[in-house]
């Protein structure tokens, strides 16, 4: 059985290898061919533009797309096999690995308790503090509304009637004519996507996903026993490669895919109209059930931007799109309400699988959103929360230029997080020399599948000001002692780069 997951055509493999072409600095010597070649997959390979496990063409194929001999890219491939960037199989073919012994990063991500950040300042967590008044104005509101609930079992699987109806009415609002008997109140985006999972990829279950994607929700898959198939973002993860996520759904056939259309987490980008129908139509086709991911969807940040239309638009009847949403990033990530919509058949069978599971949603919590969209006191405070990030993100924006100027990246247009090159610098090691000189990140490889994206942190817009600034002199200074610890004898930075 082959161990592959998709596919890299030869002509989209050499687009790829000539578009990471760069100028060689006077004096160096070119390497011979062969080595070249070898180092620009394994670029390819860890910088996600080439997804891991994927199938590379055959060696007379690779040869004629890049017009070189098939000796040169034979050598190739026996360089990357020996590094342990290639596996192959007779009669399986070659596909994309990384080295045994290479896990994902375990720090970075997860939060710290405030009481235990003493001087750290921590970019582990895209999250902000609530916006109040509004979330005691909401408890309040959901206490005076709390009496007739607690004369009941408390047990309301499928969600709160009066919320179901309530983020029914803000969908159909938004065009997508939707029942109550659409939606199912969870506990949180993970909660929803955890009964998704459970309910249509069982173990062994390929979902394709995109690449990067949200660590967290890697990780439930990976729990959940599911083969993760990564399809990786276009040429400079500014969008989604449509082409591509055609070739995998076709050719994996995976029961699910996981997309995250709005301000994407890590990469900030935004989808439109054309990318989501297309997504829409390329999952239909295939048999997939598209669960997509908007909790970020009411954060945009600069004036003007013209939203495009919920991917759901493109399948109301939610058969073929599940659409997931939350509370906890537009509002507060102590506020664990969120929600599925999807066909009420499908709401049917999750809410069944629920018994099982958690049994429901805090009604609390659920009365205190209802309260907040009931009186208008949701876009309130979303608008303070797009405030808070905007002024974020511009001081995080301006400090990292100042301080790491050789780092790149492009500056969403909403959402929470700045996704960056890290100028060669190993991500994983940055986080870990981070810790020690107080400031917490998360490098790249934990938002890829199999330890692609060596060289990226993400940047969540959590802190502003002289905090901000002393974010970014923290990190400089962490990545002066990455380059230091290689100038004396130590493992490469850059071992992960041509």
């Amino acid at each position: 059985m082959a161990q592959w997951t998709s596919a890299v055509g030869p002509a989209q493999l050499a687009r790829q290898l000539n578009a990471q072409q760069q100028p060689r600095p006077a004096g160096t010597r070119k390497p011979p061919a062969y080595r070249a070649l070898a180092d620009g997959i394994r670029l390819l390979v860890l910088e996600g533009r080439v997804p891991v496990a994927a199938r590379l063409p055959a060696e007379r194929e690779l040869a004629l797309a890049l017009s070189v001999s098939r000796t040169t890219v034979a050598a190739a491939y026996e360089a990357l096999r020996g590094e342990g960037f290639l596996e192959s199989r007779r009669g399986a073919g070659s596909w994309t690995a990384v080295p045994a012994g290479n896990p994902l990063p375990a720090r970075g991500l997860e939060p710290l308790p405030p009481e235990s950040l003493g001087s750290m300042i921590d970019l582990g967590c895209a999250a902000l503090p609530a916006p109040e008044p509004w979330l005691t104005r909401s408890v309040q509101g959901a206490l005076e509304e709390l009496p007739p609930y607690a004369h009941t079992h408390g047990d309301y699987p499928a969600g709160l009637p009066a919320l179901r109806q309530m983020l029914a009415e803000r969908y159909t609002a938004r065009g997508i004519p939707t029942m109550p008997e659409q939606i199912m109140v969870t506990t949180g985006a993970m909660g929803a996507i955890d009964a998704i999972c459970h309910l249509f990829a069982g173990r062994g279950e390929r979902i394709a996903v995109e690449s990067p994607s949200y660590a967290n929700i890697l990780q439930l898959m990976r729990e959940a026993g599911a083969r993760l198939v990564p399809v990786a973002m276009a040429e400079g993860l500014t969008g989604w490669d449509l082409p591509l996520w055609r070739q995998v759904l076709r050719d994996s056939a995976p029961r699910l895919a996981y997309v995250v259309a709005d301000f994407h987490n890590p990469t900030g980008a935004l989808a439109d109209e054309d990318q989501r129908r297309a997504l829409v139509d390329a999952a239909r086709s295939a048999g997939t059930v598209l669960v997509v991911d908007e909790t970020m969807s009411e954060l945009w940040l600069d004036e003007g931007i013209d939203m495009p239309r919920p991917v759901c638009a493109f399948d109301p009847a939610g058969a073929t799109v599940l659409t997931v949403g939350s509370a906890s990033k537009a509002f507060w990530a102590g506020m664990r309400i969120g929600w599925v919509r999807a066909a009420p058949d499908v709401i049917r069978s999750l809410v069944a699988a629920r018994a099982y599971a958690d049994l429901g949603t805090p009604v609390l919590e659920q009365l205190a959103v209802n309260w907040l969209m009931a009186t208008g006191g949701w876009e309130q405070a979303v608008d303070l929360r797009r405030t808070q990030a905007r002024e974020n993100r511009d001081a995080l924006v301006a400090a990292v230029r100042r301080e790491l100027p050789e780092w790149e990246f492009d500056v969403p247009v909403g959402g929470l997080t700045l996704w960056v090159r890290t100028g060669g610098i190993s991500g994983s090691r940055l986080a870990e020399v981070g810790e020690r000189v107080g400031v917490r990140v998360p490098s790249g490889p934990r938002f890829g599948v199999d330890g692609a994206f060596e060289g990226y942190v993400r940047l969540p817009f959590t802190v502003s000001g002289p905090v901000a600034e002393e974010a970014a002199a923290r990190l400089a200074a962490a990545a002066r002692l990455v380059e230091k610890g290689a100038s004396n004898g130590g493992e490469s930075p850059r071992t992960f780069v041509a």
